[in-house]
């Protein structure tokens, strides 16, 4: 996912095929993430690391004084960004879609979007633009967290990206 919005945001439309399917593939990945939030692996289902307001501002404070708790999955404040990155990427690729659709009257949103005033189309580009750069601030948060927690743990959340594998504090 990361790639293909790593590729979307840098070729931007200057190379419009590629933005686009990099936004096809990234939207495709936000569908498999939410159906593996609800049935894949412990650590990877929403029930494991969605928290309520309460939990995350708790974390953060723990996390502020030094004392935030290891989780084995995501910590509450990395399961709200995963919630917030899920949100973001997704507003970003349907309003490039629908956008898509109403300048270009391509894609799967073309025939809805073909009717609409020519005034929608710059309204939903600065939408997608505003949304994709919020969503680049949510990652630069994101790559911060992952460090913070990295560090403050001792521990390589990278590679747990990766391998799926976490140090656990049972013995």
């Amino acid at each position: 996912m990361a790639v293909g919005f790593a590729t979307a945001f840098i070729v931007e439309d200057d190379i419009l095929d590629v933005h686009v399917w990099a936004g096809y593939l990234v939207l495709i990945l936000i569908a498999v993430r939410l159906v593996w939030g609800l049935i894949g692996t412990r650590h990877a289902r929403f029930t494991d690391f969605v928290r309520g307001p309460r939990q995350v501002l708790d974390y953060f404070a723990g996390a502020v004084r030094g004392r935030a708790p290891h989780y084995l999955g995501h910590n509450p404040a990395g399961g709200a960004m995963v919630v917030a990155l899920l949100v973001a990427v997704a507003a970003t690729g349907l309003t490039g879609m629908a956008l898509y659709g109403a300048e270009e009257l391509s894609g799967p949103l073309a025939p809805l979007m073909r009717d609409l005033p020519r005034a929608w189309g710059h309204w939903l580009e600065e939408a997608h633009e505003v949304l994709a750069n919020l969503t680049l601030g949510l990652i630069v948060l994101h790559i911060g967290g992952v460090l913070f927690s990295s560090l403050a743990h001792r521990e390589n959340l990278v590679a747990a990206m990766f391998t799926g594998y976490k140090r656990s504090d049972k013995p």
